[in-house]
């Protein structure tokens, strides 16, 4: 399987940093320019945007057998999903919730509040495979973490990462042990 090319929408992303030190090739797109050139209409904007993100995966020599969004907060359209699919390659994506529960962005604030004010004692991480709906492809890996009433959201944010960092890493060798037991 081997090192593969890493892509960021962010130019200061820290893994951009990381795989250039481990000589990982990598590009960096991002959706500004598609905004510039489409003002008024954000559909079509990132829906180029996506046609040429998937253009860029699959034009990579050698092609991936597994895209990894661990940090994209890019939610991809089927401008994306569509091409990257009809080439069979797997997508999974790291979520700081449980399947189900606080799908899009700021999940970790918002399973914190809910402990505060609706008494939820848990949140946890998922790494799921990535489908047009935002957060609800079937699940790989989940873990609970308990939420505590004493802490504070930063200390809930890192404790979340603790488990991502570890999470990402299962997730993706589940993925591949089932694309090469195919």
């Amino acid at each position: 399987m081997g090192q593969r090319e890493k892509n960021s929408s962010r130019k200061a992303a820290y893994g951009l940093e990381r795989a250039s030190k481990a000589s990982i090739p990598t590009t960096y797109h991002n959706l500004v320019p598609y905004k510039k050139k489409h003002p008024d209409d954000i559909d079509t904007a990132r829906q180029q945007y996506d046609a040429d993100l998937a253009k860029i995966v699959l034009e990579s020599k050698p092609r991936p057998d597994l895209i990894v969004c661990a940090g994209w907060m890019h939610i991809v359209t089927p401008s994306f999903l569509t091409p990257i699919a009809a080439a069979d390659i797997k997508i999974i994506n790291l979520h700081p919730a449980l399947p189900g529960e606080f799908s899009g962005a700021g999940a970790i604030e918002r399973a914190w509040r809910a402990g505060r004010e609706e008494g939820l004692k848990r949140t946890g991480v998922m790494i799921h495979e990535v489908i047009a709906e935002v957060d609800a492809g079937e699940a790989i890996v989940t873990q609970e973490v308990e939420l505590k009433g004493d802490e504070s959201l930063d200390e809930l944010e890192e404790r979340i990462h603790k488990v991502e960092h570890g999470f990402i890493v299962e997730g993706a060798r589940r993925t591949l042990q089932r694309i090469a037991g195919k």
